[in-house]
């Protein structure tokens, strides 16, 4: 198996700088995380960008929860971003009436994203009574190459059992990328079922979220995943 990626969230700079010089892969920008990860400005993504040289997967959500909200605005500030040189960006939405991906929303954005973009489906997927009917209608999706999941709703501690069924899926689906209450006791397992991509937020804040990434913590998970497995 190749390096694990491992991605951290960042708010601004600072985090930002601290995530890429523990080791981080890549950045999932956000803001409002009181609110579960919103979209950032326009001005703090073109800042992070000029900050660092890691790949930045930027998140469009305008409230929290999984139902789209204001897409005609959030269509604008998708463009807007792309037209500020982001082109890997962090969505899902769940359709209220069926509980399955909204389509509609997910196009849009694909739309005011623009060609060639890459796209994270984010942990929608881990609250919909059907995680298999949801790939199948997400499947062929132009850029689609990750899902962020825990495998639960309630986190990877419940959520671990599906995780290691889904990483055995086919070739050519999407990637795993686990997240949400991910703890380093749970890597050996992923690890050692095949899962490569791995997603933090809160465990490289000490202070949490009211404090910064901290490089250290982020060297520390660093190392932890590039171990050989078993020693993890």
């Amino acid at each position: 198996m190749s390096r694990p990626i491992f991605e951290v969230i960042a708010l601004g700079v600072v985090d930002a700088v601290a995530a890429e010089s523990g080791g981080a892969d890549r950045l999932e920008l956000v803001s409002g995380m009181s609110a579960g990860g919103l979209t950032p400005s326009r001005e703090t993504f073109a800042a992070v960008r000029a900050a660092v040289r890691i790949p930045i997967r930027v998140m469009l959500r305008a409230r929290d929860g999984y139902e789209a909200d204001d897409l005609d605005g959030l269509c604008a500030r998708a463009a807007a971003l792309r037209s500020e040189g982001a082109d890997e960006f962090v969505l899902g939405f769940l359709d209220p009436s069926s509980d399955g991906p909204d389509l509609k929303a997910v196009h849009a954005l694909l739309d005011a994203t623009g060609p060639g973009s890459r796209w994270t489906f984010h942990r929608a997927i881990d609250h919909t009574p059907d995680r298999a009917a949801l790939r199948a209608a997400l499947r062929g999706s132009p850029g689609l190459d990750t899902y962020l999941t825990a495998g639960s709703a309630a986190g990877v501690d419940a959520g671990l059992p599906v995780l290691l069924d889904e990483a055995a899926l086919p070739p050519g689906e999407p990637r795993l990328l686990v997240g949400g209450g991910l703890r380093a006791d749970h890597l050996p397992a992923l690890l050692a079922g095949g899962v490569d991509a791995f997603h933090v937020g809160g465990a490289v804040r000490p202070a949490g979220w009211a404090g910064p990434v901290d490089a250290a913590a982020v060297r520390a998970w660093r190392d932890l995943l590039d171990a050989p497995v078993g020693v993890a």
